[in-house]
């Protein structure tokens, strides 16, 4: 065995087949049933010449074949890719042209595109069909027709762990970007802490019985990082992964699985999910028994302390975290147990994490600078040599590190507040402005329900701050001059936002704001056009 992702789960199903590893809907998969179905899709792909290095697109919303899919590549030591479903043509074909797929797993409603771009990509010689209930036609074989002419056996050659799992960002910040981790890197990033240190990758048979009693639901969905990772480290050590499959977040649908499958950890992303989930289960008029609950964990986007109180108000007890993580640095850092209702959240630093300056020193405290890790992380970005070389650094000392863009402080106790991205950083006057830092204090105003805050063009200052403020229902919006106001209690004078525009804050299926939308909304309405 290595640490190979495919390794790792036939030896848990070798331990404990019978055991339950997937539901999604009302479809359920043990070891045993996920195992027979990966081993029969990963015979068809080797039949049409797929194998190590080579690139198997999935194209789908969430589902339990998203998995096999996912499972299949492993075992014949390809990579799947994960196709956003929210892409219109040109952004397909972008990440076609990129990602150098040469099958495609999609779902039948997606069909009128696959048969558009189909002529433009020879290489691409494999199309495999799921049904959706669509009658989207579109090219290549239907999904169970397609299993039910392959063995179940499990008879594929030697793997790696240098074998490579690939998975492209969200492109929140420019074009989507292929993020290249070797097996043995991902798993000891995300799931082996849990577990504690494996000497041998066989170890990993004493997770077989669930352990840690994790079922876990994750609300993400699976075309992004942020949606298959909580699953890897449910299902490496021994839980059950369970996955929504609504096309929308569905705050019932989401109550209605922790009810039926006594969820115990639920995986959100910040105020988006965490706001509307805690006020329907708080609705009078119904009713769900959510006692199995003990953690919601969130990342990706920032989880107020408003909406912290309104969770635990919903479900009573419930242990609230957070982390730091991204599809470059995989899981940096969680949060310690002192929320600061000021600042907002902080992190606990472990060694391979740190704040780095300019100089790829580490920063002292007081200090601000860029977030890093070291050890396990990614070898680079899929055909994108300049980008890897500003992301993946060396020191002095000769250590590589990651470098994916956040900025952090570095506090008086050592650990750190998480400040936003670069990327978004606003420059007024020369003074560095980070979003994530008014939006937390404009988020804890009780008429506030939503916010983005984000730079536009100042004649004088370079760049204002503007605000993108959702009202509370039944609740009178603040005024400029009042929310001005609150923000002075907690941030500096330059900091406080100089323009206020209200209305319904648009997001992605991922619950972030969606930062294309926001800033053109924002230039209307302040033209006079919104």
């Amino acid at each position: 065995m290595e640490f190979q992702l495919a390794d790792l789960f036939e030896c848990l199903c070798d331990a404990r087949p019978d055991a339950s590893v997937l539901v999604a809907g009302n479809v359920r998969r043990t070891r045993a049933d996920l195992e027979r179905r990966a081993n029969q899709l990963a015979h068809f792909l080797q039949n049409r010449g797929i194998g190590c290095g080579d690139h198997v697109g999935i194209y789908a919303y969430n589902r339990i074949e998203w998995v096999e899919a996912l499972l299949a590549c492993w075992k014949i030591r390809a990579a799947a890719i994960n196709v956003n479903y929210r892409y219109v043509n040109d952004e397909l074909r972008y990440i076609w042209n990129n990602a150098d797929m040469k099958a495609l797993v999609y779902e039948r409603g997606f069909g009128e595109s696959v048969a558009t771009l189909e002529p433009e990509f020879s290489a691409l010689e494999t199309y495999i069909v799921l049904e959706d209930g669509s009658n989207v036609s579109g090219p290549g074989v239907e999904y169970e027709s397609v299993l039910s002419g392959q063995t179940e056996t499990r008879d594929f050659g030697p793997r790696s762990g240098d074998d490579i799992y690939l998975v492209y960002t969200g492109g929140t910040t420019g074009m989507p970007k292929g993020v290249l981790w070797r097996h043995e890197d991902l798993y000891s990033n995300l799931a082996r802490p849990l577990a504690g240190e494996l000497e041998r990758p066989e170890q990993i048979a004493k997770q077989a019985d669930n352990p840690f009693n994790m079922h876990t639901l994750t609300l993400s969905p699976l075309m992004h990082g942020g949606g298959q990772w909580p699953l890897f480290i449910t299902i490496f050590n021994g839980g059950v992964g369970l996955l929504p499959v609504s096309r929308n977040f569905d705050p019932v649908e989401v109550l209605s699985i922790i009810e039926r499958e006594h969820v115990t950890t639920l995986s959100i992303i910040g105020d988006a999910m965490g706001r509307p989930l805690a006020e329907t289960r708080l609705d009078p008029s119904r009713s769900w028994d959510t006692r199995s609950l003990m953690a919601i964990s969130t990342g990706g986007a920032l989880l107020t302390d408003p909406v912290r109180e309104l969770l635990r108000e919903a479900f009573g007890k419930v242990f609230i975290t957070g982390g730091i993580g991204s599809s470059e640095i995989g899981s940096a850092a969680k949060e310690t147990r002192g929320f600061d209702p000021t600042t907002g959240p902080r992190f606990k630093l472990d060694p391979s994490v740190a704040v780095l300056d300019a100089a790829l020193r580490k920063v002292e405290p007081g200090g601000v600078g860029r977030l890093a890790r070291s050890g396990s992380i990614p070898l680079g970005y899929y055909k994108d040599e300049k980008k890897t070389a500003e992301t993946f650094v060396t020191d002095a000392g000769g250590v590589r590190w990651v470098l994916p863009g956040d900025w952090a402080r570095v506090e008086a106790d050592g650990t750190i507040t998480l400040l936003g991205r670069g990327s978004s950083c606003i420059n007024s006057g020369g003074e560095k402005i980070f979003p994530d830092e008014v939006e937390g204090v404009l988020a804890r105003h009780p008429a506030v329900r939503g916010v983005t805050v984000l730079g536009i063009p100042d004649a004088a200052w370079m760049e204002r701050v503007a605000a993108l403020v959702e009202i509370q229902e039944g609740v009178e919006a603040p005024s400029l001059e009042e929310l001005q106001a609150h923000c002075r209690e907690h941030l500096a004078g330059y900091k406080v936002p100089r323009e206020l525009i209200l209305c319904k804050i648009q997001r992605l299926p991922t619950g972030k704001v969606d930062q294309v939308w926001a800033k053109r909304y924002a230039q209307e309405a302040l033209s006079g056009g919104g």
